[in-house]
């Protein structure tokens, strides 16, 4: 029954996940925009070798399954802890939500929020037409949402006189 016996100490898999999380908390928060249900290949490709990067800082040593229990335990009580302070908290919540990011404004696009979330042209017009909307000039505003949907205002046209 090894397998089941601690060959770390409470104390340094509750650090050295505590440490982790951070760390990679703090790298996905600020380098990954859009959210799985809209990642790409090299998104889901990073977030797998980050995870087996990271492996060896977590456990060091470990060698039995309670280790691995005990670090994936320690792990879902800091995601449970921010989801709850994000609830609770404005500051949390900056921490955990980004913002929304203007991508059209007024019908014009604006390139420099494109060019820092890597979107084109193309995918910009793709996500209107999947609106219903031909024209950029028919945009009041169009967001990326923190979760990494789109949204998007139309513009009111006036009546012709």
């Amino acid at each position: 029954m090894d397998y089941l016996k601690l060959t770390l100490s409470p104390a340094e898999l509750l650090l050295r996940g505590t440490l982790m999380f951070w760390f990679l908390f703090l790298v996905l928060r600020f380098v990954l925009r859009r959210d799985m249900g809209s990642a790409g290949i090299s998104d889901i490709l990073f977030i797998v070798l980050l995870g087996d990067a990271a492996q060896n800082g977590m456990i060091g040593q470990g060698q039995s399954v309670a280790d691995s229990m005990s670090l994936i335990a320690v792990l879902v009580a800091w995601n449970y802890s921010l989801d709850f302070l994000g609830y609770r908290f404005r500051f949390f919540e900056w921490l955990t939500e980004p913002a929304p990011i203007c991508l059209i404004r007024d019908g014009r696009l604006l390139r420099k929020n494109m060019r820092r979330q890597h979107l084109t042209d193309a995918e910009i017009r793709a996500k209107l037409r999947g609106e219903g909307i031909e024209n950029v000039a028919d945009v009041r505003r169009m967001y990326l949402e923190s979760d990494g949907s789109f949204s998007t205002l139309r513009r009111r046209h006036q009546p012709r006189a």
